[in-house]
């Protein structure tokens, strides 16, 4: 696998690959985590938030948009083992891993 090209990546995508969020899903990693995810647009994707520890507005933006795109490009797009601290995050933003995967396209 190839090193990490952003600080909101630990792994490049690849086809069916895995993403892995970094502990700290602040301001600084949002444009990283969204060109890391712009990177695999078109290919299914597992994002692993097993090492999350905090997530911020910025980010949960960035993945907002992703599943809406992946949903709308009929590709599949999988929230693997979210850490309590990203269980937490999203609560303390009005969501849940499921309802964050279950956001449904508005045109």
């Amino acid at each position: 696998m190839r090193k990490p090209k952003t600080a909101a990546a630990k792994a490049a995508p690849k086809a069916g690959a895995t993403i892995e969020l970094v502990p700290h899903l602040d301001y600084p990693a949002a444009a990283a985590l969204h060109e890391s995810l712009l990177a695999a647009r078109g290919e299914p994707i597992v994002i692993d938030a097993s090492a999350v520890e905090r997530i911020g507005g910025q980010c949960l933006q960035v993945l907002l948009s992703a599943v809406v795109t992946w949903k709308s490009d009929m590709t599949a797009l999988e929230i693997a083992k979210p850490s309590q601290g990203f269980q937490d995050g999203l609560q303390l933003l009005g969501l849940t891993v499921d309802s964050l995967i279950d956001k449904e396209i508005t045109r």
